[in-house]
């Protein structure tokens, strides 16, 4: 996932939640959605920042030896100032990118 393309707020913003809750009808729905993908968003980033920090490992027998390269400076720089995965989920959730199915409302129907 390019979460460059996401033009989600780096910072903290407030959010009117009875807008949010139009789409699904319940605030702890709207929650639970979020959270859900935040941490799918989450675990993308931590995969692939481990990846490419992965290019940087060395096999060492003394743990005392940390070599500082430059470039894996800046791709820890880079992956600090994303937004957060909350922020890039609830930006996700207002455009209407997130599919969602409650399995409980299903069964009643």
């Amino acid at each position: 996932m390019d979460f460059k393309k996401i033009n989600a707020p780096s910072n903290t913003i407030t959010h009117d939640m009875n807008s949010l809750c139009e789409k699904v009808g319940n605030i702890y729905e709207v929650v639970a959605i979020v959270a859900k993908r935040a941490n799918q968003i989450d675990a993308e980033i931590k995969k692939e920042l481990d990846e490419k920090l992965q290019e940087f490992s060395q096999q060492s027998d003394n743990i005392e030896e940390v070599f500082e390269n430059r470039e894996q400076i800046e791709i820890s720089r880079y992956y600090e100032k994303l937004p957060k995965a909350t922020l890039l989920a609830t930006k996700e959730f207002e455009d209407g990118k997130i599919f969602y199915k409650n399995p409980l409302k299903e069964k009643l129907q």
